[in-house]
């Protein structure tokens, strides 16, 4: 068993799905699961057989419940599709993978919103129904709808993501409904309770998994409250997206999919990103910037590699209080 370390002065962690939940998993693994907070990203989230589905935090659910289906990186392992068979056979749409066991969860889900709960309490109760403590809270209780601009028009996250495959070109992305969203009581608690607290950035997409986080009202005001450092862990190495489409977006809105450009993209909020040995020739440039660089593996495919990039950022923000960045 992994001896456990403090973070004394608390840890905010913004998370998308897959690669978050890889991150935040390993922090699970090293922490008193009160010493810190993660926002998930909620933009994903959209209606589906008239079902609530909210892919980000069932995927930190699951993966921090080692139910995730590790091959997909998404759903539930040993999961099956007689519910999708069947829609197929009948005409439905099969475009969305629902697993049988998976959608015991957007029915809950529905259910409970429908008679009036917020998803902060249905997100806590499935968390616990699953056997996880982490303290996982949605960016926002409001409907909120990421929207890629493409070539072919305005789409809905999954459509663009799942149904056609990231094919259509991205131009941009607006959130439909972020102005009018009100941003998680519990996270202005948090930043009231834990005023020193260090902010870190999993290593999910930065468009569509933590720009919607940070595009809520007062949310960003409330990180840079935060004491504590700020720090990112780049998606990106060597040029190519750990997972997902981060790097094609890239490439399409003419940015250079490279570690500079993460750099970039969130300067102003972050004193420092968490880089891949491979990209480490990229660091003087983005030092340059104004923005520290932390060299290490960030790859985590197994649970050793997780929980060890968990505690190299757990060691980063312990040289910033002790003043030896």
């Amino acid at each position: 068993m992994t001896e456990l370390r403090s973070c004394s002065n608390g840890l905010c962690v913004l998370s998308g799905g897959v690669g978050g939940a890889k991150l935040v998993l390993g922090l699970s693994r090293i922490l008193n699961n009160e010493d810190f907070l993660t926002i998930v990203n909620t933009g994903d989230d959209f209606v589906h057989f008239g079902l609530k589905i909210c892919p980000d935090i069932d995927t930190v659910i699951y993966t921090l419940a080692e139910l995730v289906d590790q091959e997909r990186g998404w759903g539930l392992k040993d999961e099956s599709w007689n519910f999708l068979n069947k829609t197929k056979l009948l005409g439905g749409e099969g475009w969305f993978n629902l697993g049988d066991k998976d959608l015991a969860t957007h029915v809950h889900r529905t259910q409970r919103l429908a008679k009036g709960d917020d998803l902060t309490s249905i997100t806590k109760n499935l968390a616990s129904s699953f056997g996880v403590e982490a303290h996982l809270v949605p960016m926002t209780n409001d409907p909120v709808s990421t929207v890629v601009e493409t070539s072919e028009g305005g789409l809905a996250f999954q459509h663009y993501f799942v149904r056609d495959r990231c094919v259509p070109t991205v131009k941009g992305f607006r959130f439909e409904g972020i102005k009018s969203s009100v941003i998680n009581p519990l996270i202005q608690e948090y930043a009231r309770a834990n005023d020193k607290s260090a902010v870190l950035l999993a290593p999910s997409n930065p468009f569509v998994s933590i720009d919607p986080i940070l595009n809520v009202p007062t949310m960003t005001d409330e990180l840079i409250g935060m004491k504590g450092p700020k720090i990112a862990i780049s998606p990106i190495i060597n040029s190519k997206a750990v997972k997902g489409p981060a790097a094609k977006m890239m490439q399409e809105l003419g940015v250079p999919s490279t570690s500079i450009e993460i750099a970039n993209h969130y300067k102003g909020l972050i004193d420092a990103i968490v880089i891949d040995h491979a990209d480490a020739p990229l660091s003087e440039k983005i030092e340059g910037m104004g923005i520290k660089v932390f060299i290490t593996n960030t790859v985590m495919h197994s649970l050793n590699e997780k929980i060890t990039l968990a505690n190299e950022c757990l060691n980063f923000i312990e040289a910033y209080w002790k003043n030896t960045w």
